[in-house]
């Protein structure tokens, strides 16, 4: 962690911040970032009696106190939050919902109303200096592997929108992945709306990160969610594993996600981010970049082959500005395919 002179910070160390969905990947690495940094966490989960472990396992690195955990079953209800802002100074709003249903317009709708309901609440906090949202690359464009392209952040993912409406009923990993990047689209979209209609006191920045590598907090308790499943179907196939195996697995960008839960704690605390959509991007990969980083990771051990035509992700990003905010905070530009690769896959213990 790199110390800062905090004088001309929007929200010092001391300060209240929300975030929602502290549970997760990447909201458990946010109040992480926070945390280490002197910040107090209120932060939400569906369920304080299951996720009690966070305050445990925070207590245990930055003493008593820092992290108060408060129950939201439904994201979605009008002034859900009123109540959990009160005293805050920033909000940052990752939790979302598990996509289950191939009908875009549900999907949509939910996390509308639940983006609305975050930036409602925080308005009416008259403490509320800044406030951030997790978008995802989804809203911004679908990879599109071996294709040049320029990806910056006035672009937005219609297509997926279309393409997920178009087909309701089609209950397929396509189809779902159109779900995600239309309701991530519109999401935000509906965001940056109530920003210029309302004209809050506060400020808002979006993060749009690309695919989050790196360790889980807790594998005793998060599991091997998201992205840590491939690499745990890796450790656990050896020789027989291929592409196919890993569940969503194509050549995209990624980003640590250690590196990104500093890029939302940068885009809450730093004066000259207001009104951003930041772009968490460090690098592509493919199949064969993270066979490589596994078989260095784990020299004793035998993985599948590397293929002949694994694709690359050849899109060129405008993320310096991102990637200028991290190495603010932290000291360091984007961690590397193995740091975020070789951590993770060590993070599982298997």
């Amino acid at each position: 962690m790199t110390v800062r002179d905090d004088s001309n910070l929007v929200i010092p160390p001391g300060s209240l911040v929300v975030v929602t969905g502290v549970n997760g990947f990447i909201g458990s690495h946010i109040v992480d970032q926070f945390l280490q940094r002197g910040y107090c966490v209120r932060g939400t989960v569906r369920s304080v009696s299951r996720d009690q472990w966070l305050k445990d396992h925070f207590e245990k690195q930055y003493g008593p106190g820092k992290l108060e955990l408060v129950e939201v079953p439904d994201m979605t209800a009008v002034g859900v939050y009123d109540d959990i802002v009160k005293g805050a100074s920033g909000f940052v709003h990752v939790a979302a919902p598990l996509m289950s249903t191939p009908d875009a317009n549900e999907a949509i709708q939910f996390v509308v109303d639940s983006t609305l309901r975050f930036l409602e609440s925080a308005a009416k906090e008259p403490g509320m200096k800044r406030a951030v949202l997790t978008s995802s690359s989804g809203a911004l464009v679908s990879a599109t592997p071996n294709k040049v392209f320029t990806i910056d952040s006035n672009m937005w993912n219609e297509a997926a929108v279309e393409a997920a409406i178009s087909s309701p009923d089609e209950n397929t990993f396509k189809q779902m992945g159109n779900v995600y990047a239309a309701s991530k689209t519109k999401g935000e979209q509906a965001a940056w709306q109530w920003m210029r209609e309302n004209n809050p006191s506060f400020a808002l920045n979006t993060i749009l990160p690309n695919a989050n590598l790196g360790p889980p907090l807790d594998v005793a308790n998060q599991g091997s969610r998201s992205t840590l499943n491939w690499f745990k179907l890796m450790l656990e196939k050896g020789e027989a594993v291929s592409p196919s195996d890993l569940p969503g697995f194509i050549p995209q960008h990624y980003v640590d996600v250690r590196d990104d839960a500093a890029l939302h704690v940068a885009a809450l605390i730093y004066p000259d981010v207001k009104g951003q959509r930041l772009l968490a991007f460090a690098g592509p990969f493919n199949w064969n970049d993270v066979l490589r980083v596994m078989k260095k990771t784990f020299p004793d051990r035998k993985f599948g082959e590397e293929i002949a035509d694994p694709g690359r992700d050849m899109s060129k990003v405008k993320s310096e500005r991102a990637e200028e905010l991290v190495k603010r905070l932290t000291g360091h530009g984007w961690k590397s395919l193995q740091e975020a690769v070789g951590d993770a896959a060590k993070g599982l213990n298997i």
